[in-house]
């Protein structure tokens, strides 16, 4: 059985905004839609489904639509080339219809999707209470039907798909029995719609997509008037066919998700963050995940795998068949699975060996580093090199950041490392000119670089002008930030001026003064000394302060040293991880 995914799955939410509705863009240049739509059903008896489009059978070979409506004309040719007969969005409006009258023009038809709250399983929000939230409930039994009319006569639509993952998604939301309670209420309500949208359209099947196989009992027992079942399973996907035949299903079923393992569902590495697949293990994550689904002959009637996108960032990395434009491995390997004609494409470079020279458990923050990486072209086209980062792992940042590097030739690649301890994500790119990419990615801890000397600081008092006393990893206090544990801080009242400072004992000669901020950093600050604290000197001023590692050699004597935030950097407080002096 497929398991239920960790909040980790929420590594696509990046995509969420163009997945969701494909549209509110500007329309494409007119394209003329055939006159009438098709008769699409699910025909045949237990365990020996088909489905049919205007009585020939129909093998749903398809991929999840990522790209802007406006620019559906320049990508159907393409996915058409690569055998997809089929793409599924998110969300239907006003704004699908360039979409749909582009897929019908090049003979592909859409899973057209209705989102429901809370939408996209873990990490997802928009709780509704389905027992008694009737105002939303005959909203969306309004509003579908509404587009359903609107398009059921539309040659490019294939079927009506109501809801994405919220019988898992619920869980957010509720526990216990009140939960149990809630997916009964919510797979009724899709059935209730499902009944809609069949009076509205008796030509297309209606189906309902969740993130595991866990929610089909709740459809089995609540939503009978669905016409086939559908879930998002990716390196579970051979699992799905164990399940229906355990669960005594009597409906067939299309996969609406699958591809490579996602962050969810590999091991941790040994910098503690999800181990990413090589290029190539993506690439066979794809051709495994279709192998399953047509292996379940009869039951299974195909496959939207994730994801047709371009976006460039972390999600996009992980899933995407081409980033930024560029085509991969997994694009080829989903071309050769639907019976594309690869034999004359040129394809990716390959990188292989990809690490760093030395530790990545300890690299050290805004210090020169060495990539490895050695990268051939099966064409042997030249190769162009790229390297980025990522801050997911410390921030929750998505985007993708461009390092300068060097390239001492050999497969090495010397860069700067990032300037902010934690865990980074660090891509090696591979392009050829030819419009393919390899890519490679891996983990290094950055650390606070090495301080000669005794750092005097370490477990002294310490006291502050504020500390917040409760929410998230607090208390806070200043004694976090001399306790020589990276993983606590100190963190201050959200307001200018604000100082922490710590009791050295007695009268110290220092020389240097390192400062780990934490996302909540100081613009502008002064460290200062004393004798009595109360009588302070300035010994530095800083006042273009940009977080991470402050390495300051400066030098100063006192009882106590203190640093005086005067202007911060975020809209929060003031935090530091560490605060230390050393002689």
């Amino acid at each position: 059985m497929s398991r239920p995914h960790t909040p980790a799955r929420r590594l696509t939410a990046p995509l969420t905004a163009a997945l969701l509705a494909v549209g509110a863009l500007t329309a494409l240049p007119a394209t003329q839609a055939h006159a009438a739509g098709s008769v699409v059903k699910v025909t045949g008896g237990q365990g020996n489904w088909q489905l049919t489009v205007d009585g020939s059978p129909y093998q749903v070979k398809g991929l999840t639509w990522g790209p802007s409506v406006a620019d559906a004309d320049r990508y159907m040719p393409d996915l058409k080339s690569m055998g997809v007969n089929t793409i599924r969005t998110w969300g239907t409006d006003a704004s699908s219809r360039p979409l749909f009258d582009s897929a019908a023009a090049h003979g592909v038809k859409v899973i057209a999707g209705f989102w429901l709250q809370p939408g996209g399983g873990p990490g997802s929000g928009g709780c509704v209470n389905y027992l008694t939230d009737t105002a939303y409930k005959e909203q969306m039994l309004a509003e579908f039907p509404r587009w359903v009319q609107e398009y059921k006569d539309h040659p490019g639509v294939l079927m009506w798909n109501v809801g994405n993952e919220s019988v898992l998604g619920l869980q957010n939301c509720y526990s216990g029995d009140e939960l149990e309670r809630q997916r009964d209420a919510y797979t009724t309500f899709v059935n209730d719609v499902t009944r809609k949208i069949h009076a509205v359209d008796p030509n297309h099947p209606v189906t309902s997509t969740d993130a595991w196989v866990g929610a089909w009992p709740y459809y089995k027992k609540n939503a009978p008037d669905l016409d086939l079942y559908a879930v998002n399973s990716y390196n579970a996907v051979c699992d799905v066919r164990s399940a229906w035949e355990q669960g005594g299903y009597t409906k067939p079923y299309i996969v609406t998700e699958s591809g490579p393992a996602g962050e969810w569902e590999v091991p941790d590495d040994a910098n503690g963050v999800p181990a990413e697949p090589s290029d190539q293990a993506k690439a066979d994550g794809y051709t495994k995940a279709w192998n399953c689904v047509t292996g379940h002959r009869g039951v299974a009637l195909g496959a939207t795998l994730f994801h047709y996108g371009t976006e460039y960032d972390f999600g996009g990395i992980w899933f995407n068949l081409l980033p930024a434009g560029q085509k991969r491995l997994s694009y080829y390997a989903v071309k050769r699975a639907y019976g594309g004609d690869t034999s004359r494409d040129n394809t990716p470079p390959v990188l292989s060996g990809f690490g760093v020279e030395g530790d990545a458990g300890k690299v050290q923050a805004g210090k020169d580093l060495v990539l490895t990486a050695r990268a051939t072209d099966p064409d042997g086209d030249p190769v162009a090199h790229e390297v980025l980062s990522n801050s997911n792992y410390i921030d929750q940042g998505k985007q993708l950041n461009p390092l300068p590097f060097t390239d001492l030739g050999g497969g090495r690649l010397k860069i700067t490392a990032p300037d902010r301890p934690g865990v980074w994500k660090l891509y090696v790119k591979a392009t050829d000119g030819k419009g393919n990419v390899g890519v490679e990615t891996l983990s290094a801890r950055v650390v606070p670089p090495a301080v000669d000397g005794t750092n005097v600081a370490l477990g002294k008092p310490a006291t502050a002008s504020s500390y917040q006393a409760s929410y998230g990893d607090c208390p806070c206090t200043a004694a976090n930030a001399v306790d020589g544990n990276p993983a606590t801080r100190w963190a201050s009242d959200w307001s200018d001026p604000q100082w922490v400072r710590v009791d050295l004992g007695t009268r110290t000669t220092f020389r240097h003064v390192q400062l780990h901020w934490e996302s909540s950093y100081a613009k502008a600050y002064t460290v200062q000394t004393s004798d009595d604290g109360t009588n302070w000197q300035t010994v530095h001023t800083v006042t273009d302060g940009n977080g991470g590692v402050d390495d300051l050699d400066v030098t100063g004597t006192g009882r106590y040293v203190r640093v005086n935030g005067t202007a911060r950097g975020t809209g929060y407080g003031y935090s530091l991880y560490e605060f230390g002096v050393y002689n």
